[in-house]
């Protein structure tokens, strides 16, 4: 054994190695690692499904997603929006009904209590030989339909102390999936990729490693090519080819159609193992930490 192999006992100093190994066997800690290239998703992938988008759409923040795939999670977070504020509203009503219920159950209280004070009033003389009626009155806290309203110390929300959770509305603003920033179906924006034109390749478009191109300079797309989206016609180029022709005078190289900033989208890729990406490719799984 050498003597600056990672295994060595000799050294008197604590390694990094050996804080690492021990923080893994012990089951405690924090383990990061760096994620790979095959472990995110490329550049023409829906970024729910993972999957090459068929009919591939981006929100105004750059991110891609499939039509049909975006469009059904528009529609589940409406459902589950309209189930949360029939929720509500019911809650609501009960609320003002137990509102109510208290109120005239208070009113009923001062009436008994004040024919109960009219009927102490003595109107006629008492016998005091004369023996008392035997009372018919329980001591039980179960009578009269207290049962049910007693409270149970087993259930945390019917427990003497507990307070109800105050009732909010629900917010009905539908949020990106990946930025969390309001998302409506009318904001998507087609996309156009321009496949390459390979006669010679007969393989199926999914599995082909180079799919798509610049729809100017014909220059392959991946994710180590930072892209941009056209607005007016969805073309998908390259971030070079918007700096150095498009950016001069602003003009569609397509269409003739002149371009503002608002109509240049730059498309959020995918990461490629390199730091340069926008993307953080660092995995994190957190465990139990050692209390001192």
């Amino acid at each position: 054994m050498t003597r600056h192999a990672r295994n060595c006992t000799a050294g008197a100093v604590y390694t990094y190695h050996e804080k690492k190994k021990d923080a893994k066997a012990s089951g405690y800690g924090t383990n990061a690692q760096r994620i790979g290239k095959d472990s995110v998703k490329d550049f023409d992938c829906c970024s729910l499904s993972l999957q090459p988008c068929k009919n591939p759409v981006i929100t105004k923040d750059g991110y891609l997603f499939d039509k049909e795939v975006i469009l059904q999670y528009i529609i589940t977070k409406k459902t589950e929006y309209n189930r949360k504020l029939k929720q509500y509203e019911k809650l609501k009503n009960d609320e003002k009904e137990e509102i109510q219920a208290k109120f005239t159950a208070e009113t009923n209280k001062r009436i008994c209590n004040f024919l109960k004070g009219e009927n102490n009033i003595v109107s006629k003389p008492i016998d005091g030989f004369k023996p008392d009626a035997p009372s018919t009155s329980s001591v039980s806290n179960m009578v009269n339909g207290l049962d049910k309203h007693l409270p149970s110390f087993w259930v945390p929300s019917k427990t003497p102390t507990a307070e109800k959770t105050k009732l909010e509305k629900p917010d009905g603003t539908i949020l990106c999936p990946i930025s969390g920033k309001p998302l409506k179906a009318k904001d998507l924006i087609n996309v156009k990729f321009t496949p390459v034109n390979d006669p010679d390749d007969k393989k199926c478009l999914i599995i082909k490693e180079n799919r798509y191109m610049c729809a100017v300079t014909h220059d392959i797309l991946s994710n180590s090519v930072p892209c941009v989206v056209l607005k007016p016609t969805g073309h998908v180029i390259t971030l070079e080819c918007f700096e150095k022709i498009i950016k001069k005078d602003w003009m569609h190289p397509l269409t003739g159609v002149k371009l503002t900033e608002k109509d240049i989208i730059v498309m959020q890729r995918g990461g490629t193992g390199y730091s340069q990406t926008n993307i953080n490719l660092e995995g994190k799984h957190e465990r139990p930490a050692l209390q001192a």
